[in-house]
């Protein structure tokens, strides 16, 4: 039992450390890109808003009680990343607003989109399994491992290029943002349905 658990946990993991997730990893780029390690507090909310989001429509779609057509779901995540790397773009504005609850809201809602691009895959593995239960969880726990393994890549990165050179944190977030932008774009009219 315990091997079937390490097995889909490790599954998750390596889903979301996989080159074929590179969508799912620049979304995360483009929403913690703003950040450094002292903006800890509101890295771990947007984490857990987009946890929540895609944990609720990866479970739900997984059990087969919603069900939304991949090809519409293969592009909305492409234009979830496009929205947050340019919001990336109203710089000073995006970092007065994570005062608010409105970038949690928009991150929470994403991550319900995102969720069924991971069911997607989740589906294709479970097979004919007779409990899912085990699976969900497990595949959703490694997940989450491979997020947070990114997310603090991340923190450090944007902490240790604002420390140690004379590069301003704007400058970081526009050139960051203009290469997701860069990358995103060929990706949604590939997947326009």
């Amino acid at each position: 039992m315990m091997t079937y658990f390490w097995t889909y946990l490790l599954l998750g993991f390596q889903h979301i450390l996989n080159w074929q997730a590179v969508d799912h990893l620049l979304f995360i780029l483009a929403i913690t890109c703003i950040f450094t390690w002292s903006d800890i507090k509101h890295v771990l909310g947007l984490v857990t808003a987009f946890t929540i989001g895609h944990s609720v429509t990866l479970a739900l779609a997984t059990i087969g009680w919603i069900f939304i057509n991949s090809t519409w779901i293969e592009f909305l995540i492409p234009c979830t990343i496009l929205i947050s790397a340019i919001r990336n773009l109203n710089f000073k504005n995006s970092l007065r607003q994570n005062s608010s609850k409105l970038p949690y809201i928009t991150v929470l809602f994403f991550g319900l989109i995102h969720g069924l691009g991971f069911s997607n895959y989740l589906q294709s593995l479970l097979g004919k399994e007779s409990s899912i239960f085990t699976p969900l969880l497990a595949f959703n726990l490694g997940l989450e491992c491979g997020q947070l393994i990114v997310f603090a890549i991340i923190l450090f990165f944007t902490t240790a290029l604002m420390s140690f050179t004379r590069f301003k944190r704007i400058h970081m977030v526009y050139v960051i943002s203009g290469i997701i932008i860069g990358l995103v774009l060929p990706m949604l009219v590939e997947r326009i349905p």
